[in-house]
C-alpha cells in the first residue's frame, strides 16, 4: 500500500474512533439531560407544594421566604446544569459532522516523541477525561497551526514559552464524519482548503473561518497586549471575519472574568448585525452586544432631538450638488470632525468656569419660579476652582431646596383647590389609600375635612412638581443648546475655519427645527458631558469598531472617552471611506490614536473575490497596487452601456436571470443612493422577484436586492450588479471610492451597467480586464 494510502487509511480510522467517542459523550449527556428535564419539570409542578407558607409572625415569615429561596435555588441549580448539558450536545453534534481540520505533530524541545494534535471548533477529551482527542482553535498549543510552518516553533502558556520543532503540519476537509481531502502544507493554511471555503455561495449571514485563519489573521485574534489594535484591511482580507473569532478567542481566553455583555461591537448598520450574527453561537458562544454609533446617539439625544443619521446626511450631500447651502455643509461636516473642533470645545468649556455658562428658567403652570439669571448669579458664587459638573451638582441641590419651598407655597393656591374638587371616583380611591397609610389619619376616615384637604392638596402638588424635581436632578435646568450655540459666536479670539457664521447659522436653524445634524452629534455629546460630568462605562472591557473609516476623528476620540477600561479594536479601509465627513478630509484610519498604546496591522491580500474581480477594482483605484488577490479563477467582470433607461433595466432584468440560472443565491443590484434604489424598484419590482433594502431592514436574507452602495458595506454577496456607474454618477475622488466599494461586495459575478457615457474610474482600467 502506497504511503499516502495507508496515511488516509490511518486519518480515517482515526476520525472514526473520535466518532465513536462523542457517539458515547452524546448518549451518556441525552440520558443524563433527559433525567434533568424531568427534574425541572417535576419541580415546576410541585414548587409551591414543598414549601411551607406560613406568614403569622415574623420567625415563621423568615423560614418561609428560606423554603422559598432553597426550592427556588434548587430548580436553578437545575436549570443550569440542563443548560449547560445542552450546549456541550449542540457542540458535539457539531463535531460529528466535522471534527477537526487540522494537525500539527509538535516535538517539545527536550523530549524524543512528538505529539499529535488535532486542532477543531472545540476541545473533546477522551473516555477518560486524561487526553485531548481535539483542542480547542483557541487553546495555546494550537497557535502553532496557525503561525508556523514545519521547523523551530513556540507557543506561550501563562507564565512560560514552550520551545519545540514541527514535524508535520496537515488539513482536512472532514464532510459528514468522512475524510474528503488531506494535505500537507508549509503553509498556515493550503490553498487547497481556501479555494474550497471561498468557492462556495454566499448565505444571508457570516460564516466562521476558524478553519482558514491566515497567519496575519491569527496575529490579530490572539493579540492581547495591545490597547488599540487598529486593523487597515482591503476590502475582502477578512477584517472583520477576523474581529469576531478575536471575540470569540477572548471569551475563551478570559472564561470567568469576561464574558459577552462586556463587549460591545460599534457596526455599520442594523442589516449588518443581522449577516455577523451567527458566527459566534457557531463558536460556542453568547452574542457580543451590538449597535450602531447612530443607536448611541438616539439613546442620549432622542427626546431632544430628530437625530439625523449618517445616511440622512450622506443622501443631502449627495442629491443635494446643485445646492448653494452644499459648500457651506460639507466646511461644517469636515470641521466638526475634526480634532480642531474638539480641541475649540474644551477651550470653550474651560471658560465656562469663569462666565458664560447658560441657564433655563425655572417654570410651573406659565410662570417663572426661578429665573434663569438667579441660577447663573448661584452657580458663580460657588468656588470658582471646583469644577463645572461638581457647581452643577452643587447648583441642583440648592434648586431642589428653593423647589420645596415654592411647593409648601403652591398648595394654597386657587387651581389646587379647584383640581381637589374635580378629581374623579378612581383618582379619589388612589388618594384616600395613600392617605390611609399615613399615621397621623390611623384608623380615622374623611372626618376631618380640613386635614384631608390639605394632605389632598399636598400630593396634588407634590405630582405637579415631581417632573420639575427629576429634570432638575438631571441638570436639566442648564441651557446645552444654548452653550452649543454659542460656540459660534464671538467669545473668545481663535483661529475661525471659513464660512464660520455660516455654519453657525446651519447649526441654529436646524436646532429651532429640533433637529440635530449628524455632524453635530458627537460634539454636542462632548459637550454635554464636559459641563454635566462625562458618562463613562467602566464596565466595558473590549469595544470592537468595524467600518471604522466612517467614523470621524471626533467621534472616534468621543467614543475612546466613554469607555475608559476599554481595550479597542478598530478595522477599517481607507478606500471605503464614503461618508460625508471625508469628502473634504482624510480618513479617521489615516490618523486615529498614536503613541506606543496603539499597535497597527495591514491586509493587503484579499480572500471575497476571484482573481479577476480583484484585479479589476484594485485598478480603480488611484493607490491599489498593493492589494493582492487570492489565486481564485472566475469569469472576467463585465461593463454594459445603454442608451435609455428602459434599454438598462431590460439588461438588467437578463442579467439577474442569467445569475439565477447559474445557481447564485445571493444577488444585489447597487445604487449610488436610497433614492435611486427605490427609484429603481419602482420601476422593476413588478416584473422582477426582487427586494428593496433601507435603512429601516433589521435582517439579511437571500435573493434579489436593490440596496444602496453604503448599506451593502460589510456584507458580500454571489453576484453583484452596479447600477448606472456612467460620468454623471460617479465623476468625483468621492464618487471613485463609491464605486469600489460597490464592486467589492461581489464574490464570484460583477456587471456593471451605465446609462449613456460611462464613468472614467473604469475606462481608465486595463481594458484586458473586463469585457
Amino acid at each position: 500500500m502506497a504511503k499516502h494510502d495507508q496515511e488516509w487509511k490511518e486519518e480515517q480510522e482515526r476520525i472514526d474512533a473520535v466518532l465513536d467517542e462523542l457517539d458515547k459523550k452524546q448518549n451518556r449527556l441525552e440520558s443524563s439531560s433527559g433525567g434533568l428535564k424531568q427534574d425541572i419539570i417535576g419541580l415546576r409542578k410541585t414548587f409551591w407544594e414543598d414549601v411551607t407558607v406560613n406568614l403569622e409572625d415574623d420567625h415563621e415569615k423568615v423560614e418561609t421566604f428560606s423554603s422559598i429561596k432553597q426550592q427556588a435555588d434548587m430548580l436553578s441549580e437545575r436549570e443550569r446544569n440542563h443548560r449547560h448539558q445542552y450546549q456541550q450536545l449542540q457542540r458535539i453534534k457539531k463535531l460529528k459532522a466535522s471534527p477537526y481540520f487540522g494537525r500539527v505533530d509538535f516535538t517539545e524541545k527536550g523530549e524524543s516523541a512528538s505529539e499529535q494534535i488535532y486542532i477543531g471548533l472545540t476541545s473533546l477529551m477522551d473516555e477518560k477525561d486524561e487526553r485531548f482527542l481535539i483542542y480547542d482553535w483557541r487553546a495555546p498549543i494550537s497557535s502553532l497551526y496557525y503561525q508556523y510552518s514545519p521547523g523551530k516553533a513556540r507557543y506561550e502558556v501563562p507564565e512560560e514559552t514552550i520551545e519545540g520543532e514541527i514535524t508535520l503540519k496537515r488539513q482536512f476537509m472532514i464532510k459528514k464524519g468522512t475524510l474528503k481531502a488531506m494535505f500537507n502544507t508549509d503553509m498556515t493554511i493550503g490553498d487547497e482548503m481556501l479555494q474550497e471555503v471561498l468557492s462556495d455561495h454566499s448565505g444571508s449571514q457570516m460564516k466562521s473561518i476558524v478553519s482558514t485563519i491566515q497567519k496575519e489573521q491569527n496575529e490579530i485574534i490572539r493579540n492581547e497586549k495591545s490597547k488599540y489594535l487598529i486593523v487597515q484591511g482591503a476590502a475582502g482580507s477578512g477584517k472583520t471575519s477576523a474581529a469576531l473569532q478575536r471575540a470569540a478567542y477572548l471569551l475563551y481566553r478570559g472564561r470567568g472574568v469576561l464574558d459577552a455583555r462586556q463587549i460591545v461591537l460599534f457596526s455599520p448598520n442594523i442589516l449588518f448585525n443581522s449577516y455577523v450574527s451567527a458566527v459566534l453561537p457557531e463558536l460556542g458562544e453568547e452574542n457580543m452586544e451590538q449597535a450602531t454609533f447612530q443607536e448611541y446617539i438616539v439613546r442620549r439625544l432622542g427626546r431632544k432631538f430628530h437625530c439625523e443619521s449618517p445616511y440622512e446626511q450622506l443622501e443631502y450631500c449627495l442629491t443635494e450638488q446643485d445646492n448653494a447651502a452644499l459648500s457651506v455643509r460639507l466646511s461644517a461636516i469636515a470641521y466638526k470632525a475634526s480634532s480642531s473642533f474638539q480641541s475649540l470645545i474644551d477651550r470653550y468649556v474651560s471658560s465656562l468656569s469663569a462666565s458664560g455658562l447658560l441657564c433655563k428658567h425655572i417654570s410651573f403652570r406659565g410662570e417663572t419660579l426661578i429665573p434663569k439669571e438667579q441660577i447663573e448669579a448661584y452657580f458663580y458664587s460657588l468656588d470658582h476652582h471646583l469644577p463645572i459638573p461638581n457647581r452643577a451638582e452643587l447648583t441642583a441641590e440648592w434648586l431642589l431646596a428653593e423647589i420645596s419651598a415654592l411647593e409648601k407655597k403652591e398648595r394654597r393656591k386657587e387651581w389646587v383647590m379647584q383640581e381637589s374638587e374635580l378629581l374623579d371616583k378612581e383618582d379619589y380611591a388612589d388618594v384616600y389609600q395613600k392617605l390611609q397609610k399615613k399615621e397621623a389619619f390611623g384608623e380615622h376616615t374623611f372626618d376631618d375635612h380640613q386635614r384631608e384637604q390639605r394632605l389632598l392638596c399636598a400630593i396634588i402638588v407634590s405630582k405637579a412638581f415631581k417632573p420639575i424635581k427629576q429634570a432638575v436632578r438631571q441638570l436639566g435646568f442648564l441651557d446645552i443648546k444654548r452653550m452649543y450655540l454659542q460656540l459660534f459666536s464671538d467669545w473668545g479670539t481663535f483661529e475661525k475655519p471659513d464660512q464660520w457664521q455660516l455654519i453657525g447659522a446651519l447649526s441654529s436653524k436646524a436646532f429651532a427645527e429640533q433637529t440635530l445634524p449628524y455632524e453635530d452629534a458627537a460634539p454636542y455629546l462632548y459637550l454635554q458631558d464636559l459641563i454635566e460630568g462625562k458618562r463613562k462605562n467602566t464596565q466595558m472591557k473590549h469595544i470592537f469598531i468595524d467600518e471604522a473609516q466612517d467614523y470621524s476623528p471626533f467621534q472616534l476620540t468621543y467614543i475612546r472617552s466613554i469607555f475608559p477600561a476599554a481595550r479597542m479594536t478598530i478595522l477599517g479601509d481607507v478606500n471605503q471611506s464614503i461618508y460625508a465627513h471625508a469628502m473634504r478630509g482624510p480618513s479617521s484610519l489615516a490618523g486615529c490614536i498614536q503613541g506606543g498604546e496603539a499597535e497597527r496591522i495591514s491586509l493587503t491580500r484579499t480572500y471575497r473575490s476571484t482573481r479577476q474581480i480583484v484585479e479589476f477594482t484594485k485598478a480603480l483605484l488611484a493607490d491599489g497596487a498593493d492589494i493582492e488577490p487570492f489565486n481564485r479563477n472566475g469569469e472576467i467582470p463585465s461593463i454594459c452601456r445603454t442608451d435609455t433607461a428602459e434599454a438598462q433595466q431590460e439588461k438588467l432584468a437578463d442579467t439577474i436571470r442569467e445569475l439565477q440560472q447559474k445557481g447564485l443565491g445571493t444577488i444585489a443590484v447597487i445604487c449610488k443612493t436610497a433614492d435611486d434604489a427605490k427609484r429603481l424598484y419602482s420601476a422593476v419590482s413588478e416584473k422582477n422577484s426582487i427586494r428593496l433594502i433601507s435603512k429601516e431592514n433589521h435582517t439579511f436574507q437571500q435573493g434579489v436586492c436593490v440596496i444602496p452602495v453604503y448599506l451593502a458595506k460589510g456584507i458580500e454577496f454571489d453576484a453583484v450588479i452596479v447600477y448606472d456607474a456612467s460620468f454623471r454618477q460617479y465623476s468625483s475622488d468621492h464618487d471613485r471610492k463609491l464605486l469600489y466599494t460597490a464592486c467589492t461586495r461581489a464574490m464570484h459575478h460583477l456587471t456593471v451597467l451605465s446609462l449613456g457615457e460611462v464613468t472614467p474610474f473604469i475606462t481608465e482600467v486595463p481594458a484586458d480586464l473586463y469585457v
